[in-house]
């Protein structure tokens, strides 16, 4: 098995960041990887095996040539010519047999390695609290499950592989040139110091390099991510920044381009060098050699021989001058995974937890605290890049709230940007958990039963319902995978969507475009009403879901809002006071408190911050009544 050249055994170690790539590989990821490798230990033991036999095999060719020079054409026997010349064929379809029957396990084995660390990976993602999203970097974490699961696999593959084989062809190699010629195999040993210096002087060099180049294309990479969605070139078209953001990126791939031909140089002299020292080991071997035939001291077909292996032994050689790069590359790769997988949720499921009854409608706050957790409790510093930097304590975002919500009511939160709105929706179907206090549902605390019933239990509507790039039928069965297409039907006619959805040529089968994006906000929003319907929640959040939309759009999501909540448990967050007038109980949170609390009439005659708001935002319409 041939080496890896430096350059791509740079290429492939430089994937990593430098807060891995700096720490020293522990004993103990050692052992986690030969206990990942377990299930596979009968695949990657006889693919070994067969690497050892193709590796003893490089010998053999050159000694039929030696036999077939020396004993058969030099010594005019033509019957022993054609036996060994059958034999150098039968040589060679073995190899081949070989080479496929290896290429076979090696597939089987780095596949199936592939398929158990990405599901690994993706199953122990999903399950991660919501703050681990929130600092991730989507870009990093994808490479986790592409770049750095693959740079594992390749560790039972070409990296053992190539280790074991080169290790095994070199030796056998060396035994054979010693034993035929002991003294051109030294001569020629003398030469490979040379090709020890010239390759560690290139990888040192390439690897600066690499490192540079890969962060200069990941740098290309986000920057193309987040221009070409659709959020990103709206904002684009909306700014006109198209000659700076040309100029941005022109400056970026510039350096790459710098980088990619100082690469490319330093490859090429690479090259040549490996090309030069073995020219330079073959004049050897011919001259010196050469000399011993024309004395008597060796045969033809040694010489011809001692050249053949000589060709055979440095590639071998070669490989094994990046062992060490080679085998830090997959065990970094590996630990970058362990990395993602030992990483533990904030928000677990504990052992016991019971199902929460579907039907339970009851929602209770007692007397909750809740601060944000830091960075270093919910995600990775090389999974953020940029954002890392903050690890501090938010300090307490909500501070004894408390509150209920009976079956069926409506309970609307209102205050001003920041007071804790979101983060007391986000308590609800456990998105966080609570430091101080209890939030239940159905009078069951929200920690003791189970994540899948709670979610079950809970459906959420935000002001931005986000889709699959997929189709409607597909982001409506989301929320209910069983369930039949009258049911569809019945869902879009109680959101109000079901006429726009007949007058789409594919109907159900209409791609909506990324996040939606192919839809108005209004139909979008009806849609996630009509996914909610589907659901059946007991308990339904609304975060800002009229937000932005204009008032025909408004209306019609009304419409299909108050079919959603008919018969629900809903808390509503809106900064249009409008929608919530009607509330059986409106909270006023100011700076993580509630501050005031009661009915619409209630709150305008005390004359506190709730009537203050509502001034404000209707002081232009003259039909509003005011405090007073």
């Amino acid at each position: 098995m041939q080496g890896m050249s430096p350059n791509a055994a740079a290429w492939r170690s430089l994937r990593t960041d430098r807060s891995v790539v700096d720490n020293r590989i522990e004993r103990q990821t050692v052992r986690r990887v030969i206990r990942f490798a377990r299930p596979h230990r009968r695949l990657i033991a006889v693919f070994l095996a067969l690497t050892v036999l193709e590796a003893g095999m490089v010998v053999v060719l050159p000694l039929l040539v030696q036999r077939i020079v020396d004993d058969g054409i030099l010594a005019d026997d033509r019957g022993l010519v054609t036996l060994l010349a059958l034999a150098m064929a039968g040589v060679a379809v073995l190899n081949a047999v070989l080479s496929v029957l290896i290429g076979w396990l090696s597939s089987r084995i780095g596949e199936g390695l592939i398929y158990d660390l990405r599901t690994q990976v993706f199953g122990h993602v999903q399950r991660q609290s919501l703050a681990f999203f929130t600092r991730t970097q989507t870009g990093a974490l994808v490479s986790r499950l592409n770049n750095d699961v693959i740079g594992a696999q390749r560790a039972f593959t070409s990296t053992l592989a190539g280790v074991v084989s080169n290790g095994v062809a070199v030796v056998v190699v060396g035994i054979a040139m010693l034993a035929l010629s002991w003294q051109v195999t030294l001569l020629c040993v003398a030469l490979f110091p040379l090709l020890f210096v010239i390759s560690r002087w290139v990888g040192a060099r390439l690897a600066g390099l690499t490192r540079r180049q890969m962060d200069g294309n990941a740098d290309l990479g986000n920057t193309m991510t987040e221009r070409f969605n659709v959020g990103g070139a709206m904002l684009l078209k909306l700014f006109g920044r198209r000659g700076e953001e040309d100029e941005n990126f022109g400056t970026k791939a510039a350096v790459v381009r710098d980088l990619g031909v100082r690469i490319s140089l330093l490859t090429r002299i690479f090259g040549a060098a490996m090309l030069l020292v073995p020219a330079l080991a073959t004049a050897l071997v011919y001259g010196v050699g050469g000399q011993l035939a024309v004395s008597g001291t060796l045969t033809v077909g040694t010489l011809l021989a001692l050249a053949t292996l000589l060709m055979r032994l440095l590639g071998p050689l070669q490989g094994l001058s990046n062992v060490r790069v080679d085998v830090m590359t997959a065990l970094v790769s590996f630990e970058r995974v362990f990395e993602v997988l030992d990483l533990p949720s904030l928000v677990q499921e504990r052992h016991g937890a019971h199902r929460l009854p579907r039907d339970a409608g009851r929602l209770e706050f007692e007397h909750v605290g809740f601060a944000y957790p830091r960075a270093d409790d919910v995600s990775i510093g090389s999974l953020e890049v940029l954002a890392r930097g903050d690890s501090t304590d938010s300090g307490p975002v909500l501070r004894d709230v408390s509150f209920v919500a009976e079956p069926g009511q409506m309970v609307a939160l209102v205050g001003p940007s920041g007071a804790g709105k979101t983060t007391v929706t986000n308590l609800v179907a456990r998105l966080y958990d609570v430091q101080q206090g209890a939030v239940r549902v159905g009078g069951h605390d929200v920690r003791e039963v189970t994540l899948q019933s709670l979610e079950d239990a809970v459906g959420y509507v935000t002001q931005d319902a986000h889709m699959f790039h997929d189709t409607i039928g597909a982001n409506l069965l989301y929320a209910r995978p069983e369930a039949q297409e009258q049911e569809i039907w019945h869902a879009l006619e109680a959101a109000q969507v079901a006429d726009l959805v007949r007058s789409l040529p594919d109907r159900l089968d209409t791609v909506v475009g990324d996040r939606g994006y192919r839809l108005s906000g209004g139909e979008r929003q009806r849609l996630a009403i009509a996914r909610l319907l589907l659901k059946a929640p007991s308990i339904v959040v609304l975060d800002e879901a009229t937000a932005h939309l204009d008032s025909g759009s408004e209306a019609a999501v009304q419409r299909a809002l108050d079919a959603a909540l008919e018969g629900r448990t809903s808390l509503v967050i809106a900064h249009r006071l409008s929608t919530v007038r009607h509330a059986d109980q409106i909270l006023v949170l100011d700076q993580g408190s509630i501050v005031e609390s009661g009915t619409h009439e209630q709150l305008l005659s005390r004359d506190g911050l709730y009537a203050e708001l509502y001034r404000t935002q209707f002081a232009s319409d003259p039909l509003t009544p005011t405090a007073g």
